[in-house]
């Protein structure tokens, strides 16, 4: 088979993730689409209903039954119960000197599906990933992304290293089996360096959303002066690695799909004065004793009267938030406050 990087990057390579059996993984899938058929069948019906061809009562109440049912069973992806924090790779304590090294964890494991055909999200994809940077870079993958971080400011970006002394390093906590709060255990992240090995601070994800917003609308703006530095990344590059991928999915928000390391949602409205969904690119973590998110909710800027615009990019909301507790869904906390700002911000 071919594995592309950008199957690699919308997890569409058919490389597993912790969950070593294919069996349990496509259980798991199809309790998904069951959840997704159900809703969709319950919308059909509200809307013959509206349109007054109405429905029993009953079958109402037996359909929500199922489907609440079957959304618990949604709800178990990555970094999304603690069910997900069972398997065993989790709790890695090899030190693995490169990721070329790292790979022999999964390199020899079965294609859980022909690249291409389905989505699962692996984080030893993004290791395979890594090694392709590393390759094509002629540095070691970490060096190479703290030269990066550094070109972003983000001076407070560091690899997860155990032995290294880190200002302000924040401790981790889990819930035990009898539901009290005790220490994270230790684990060494050096396998999955590009999934989940990096700490972070507030202050640099927000630099680093800024420096990807700025990026995706320096070309919208009038610049014919020279005024406006470009964007670390070209305009066009970011706006492909926010259009979502055919065949993907995502688990913190049913409205979106995958595109290239994020997962966006689309502008969409059907209906007068209901419910509308605003364009945003997000992605969550989640590791041994902790979670974040980061959000970004560009400003709908008028296509009409392009270059017109007050002020300069970057234009709309960046939330971020880190919190050193496993477990914790945080999307839906972060759009709120995403549109609470962006409503503050329209009424002015």
């Amino acid at each position: 088979v071919t594995i592309t990087t950008r199957l690699l990057v919308s997890h569409l390579s058919g490389i597993r993730h912790y969950e070593k059996d294919i069996a349990k993984v496509k259980e798991e899938k199809e309790k998904v689409n069951r959840a997704l058929k159900l809703t969709k069948s319950h919308q059909d019906k509200e809307q013959k209903e509206k349109e007054g061809k109405g429905i029993e009562k009953t079958d109402c109440v037996k359909q929500k039954k199922e489907r609440d049912s079957e959304t618990k069973s949604r709800n178990s992806k990555p970094g999304r119960n603690d069910k997900e924090f069972e398997q065993e790779e989790y709790y890695l304590k090899e030190k693995f000197e490169s990721v070329i090294e790292s790979l022999k964890i999964f390199k020899n494991d079965p294609l859980f599906f022909k690249p291409g055909d389905q989505f699962l999200y692996s984080t030893y994809g993004f290791t395979l990933l890594s090694a392709v940077v590393e390759r094509a870079s002629g540095q070691k993958f970490t060096d190479y992304m703290l030269k990066m971080f550094r070109d972003l400011d983000m001076l407070s970006t560091v690899l997860d290293d155990n032995e290294a002394m880190i200002y302000n390093r924040a401790r981790c906590y889990i819930y035990n089996k009898k539901g009290r709060l005790v220490n994270a255990p230790y684990v060494d992240n050096s396998y999955k360096w590009a999934g989940g090995g990096f700490l972070s601070s507030v202050g640099d994800l927000l630099k680093f959303g800024n420096a990807l917003l700025y990026s995706y609308q320096a070309g919208q703006f009038n610049n014919s002066n020279g005024k406006f530095l470009p964007g670390y990344l070209k305009p066009g590059t970011v706006a492909m690695m926010w259009t979502p991928v055919p065949k993907t999915e995502v688990s913190w928000d049913r409205d979106g799909k995958y595109a290239m390391a994020w997962a966006v949602v689309e502008k969409n409205q059907q209906y007068g004065c209901c419910r509308q969904q605003r364009h945003y690119a997000s992605h969550t973590g989640g590791a041994v004793g902790a979670s974040s998110v980061l959000l970004i909710l560009p400003e709908e800027l008028e296509p009409e009267a392009p270059g017109t615009w007050a002020g300069a990019p970057p234009r709309g909301v960046i939330v971020t938030i880190i919190c050193n507790m496993q477990s914790v869904s945080l999307n839906s906390t972060a759009l709120k406050i995403a549109r609470e700002f962006d409503t503050e911000k329209r009424a002015q």
